[in-house]
């Protein structure tokens, strides 16, 4: 593998070890510590969603239009590492708000650029997004980790949240030091800006992104296993999702080469019996399956974009900016159904609407072998 790609997926590593250290804490901190509902939770996550994935059309169209790849992809890792800290002086969900989305933003100004530096790197797309992909979660896996050992050590109080979030720092570090060493691309000399190329395309994207207005977001699968287990063993289920993402990331990367866009059957699957299996308390299996569906969403989406757009971070972008709408609104629809009506009404939401997304998807999309 091209030391490229693995100097960018290491830096990717480190990014995900300070964000997990965030995304495994910042739920059960909001809910548990500063004493707010889950529908304040859906806010928030709607909120960052939005934000994180809205960013990601418009760096995509610069990134194309103007052929900046690495620029862009190196000042979102600074603002990422600048950012996650800020949680330390977290007092109210608006904080948490405000802060979570300046990360997301971070996050959505270098992811497209990323993923054109990385559609750049070679041809076998499967193994180099599928390597990416492994590190990527490793890291995050390691920031579960770290947040485990550090309610062991110090137990779950809100002084231990509160250095969790300060820690991030060095992680935070290590990464703006490696992200200097990534190396830039050009765009090819006859490549002409054209969105009427990828018009198709993204329509197909869309009807394929439905499925975003049914699914249960993992901060949500956390608030759900604090229900039956002590604080100190959620970072576990987190580790057990990554290791289960890192595992199945290199050969989901190879069986979507082969099947393209049939891998779309296993992620409504995936997800559903994530859901079902939380909804029965089977945590352990509902976080291995959550796993599987998000490696194989992001895999899926990131390899088909690689092989059949045009203006590929432009692309990016825009995939990235309808799961932003989508995800966000679905996310406050979950927040807002399980504190009114209860969890039961959300599972079933969520189970009805992905078949349903599923016949609208076959009815639209042309799948070929």
């Amino acid at each position: 593998m091209k030391k490229e790609v693995l100097i960018l997926g290491f830096v990717s590593f480190f990014t995900d070890m300070a964000s997990a250290m965030i995304t495994t804490t910042f739920p059960l901190f909001l809910v548990y510590v500063l004493k707010n509902g889950v529908d304040k939770l859906g806010f928030v996550i709607g909120i960052a969603t939005f934000v994180s994935y809205f960013f990601r059309v418009i760096f995509g169209i610069l990134s194309d239009k103007y052929g900046v790849r690495k620029p862009l992809a190196l000042t979102g890792y600074i603002i990422s590492a600048v950012s996650k800290p800020l949680f330390y002086f977290a007092t109210s969900w608006q904080h948490v708000a405000v802060f979570r989305s300046l990360d997301r933003f971070a996050k959505a100004m270098r992811s497209a650029p990323k993923d054109a530096l990385l559609s750049a790197y070679g041809k076998e797309k499967g193994k180099i997004f599928g390597i990416h992909k492994m590190l990527d979660v490793a890291g995050e896996m390691s920031g579960a980790l770290i947040v485990f050992l550090m309610f062991y050590v110090y137990s779950a109080n809100e002084e231990t949240f509160r250095n969790i979030f300060l820690m991030t720092v060095f992680p935070g570090f290590m990464a703006i030091i490696l992200s200097f060493f990534i190396k830039d691309v050009k765009t090819k000399r006859d490549y002409k800006f054209d969105l009427q190329k990828d018009k198709d395309f993204v329509k197909q994207l869309l009807i394929s992104n439905l499925i975003l207005l049914f699914v249960i977001s993992e901060s949500y699968f956390l608030i759900k296993a604090k229900e039956s287990f002590e604080f100190i063993y959620i970072p576990l289920f987190v580790v057990l999702m990554n290791a289960t993402e890192t595992l199945f990331s290199y050969p989901f990367g190879l069986l979507i080469e082969k099947l393209n866009e049939k891998f779309y059957y296993f992620l409504i699957v995936f997800h559903i019996l994530a859901v079902i299996t939380l909804y029965f308390g089977f945590v352990t299996g509902a976080f291995m399956f959550e796993g599987l569906f998000l490696v194989g969403f992001f895999n899926y989406f990131r390899i088909m974009i690689s092989k059949k757009a045009y203006n590929t971070a432009t692309v990016y972008g825009v995939f990235y900016f309808i799961v932003a709408v989508l995800g966000g609104i679905g996310s406050i629809i979950t927040g807002i159904i399980w504190k009114r009506f209860g969890f039961d009404t959300a599972v079933c939401f969520t189970v009805f609407g992905m078949l349903l997304s599923l016949l609208l998807w076959r009815a639209y999309v042309r799948t070929d072998n």
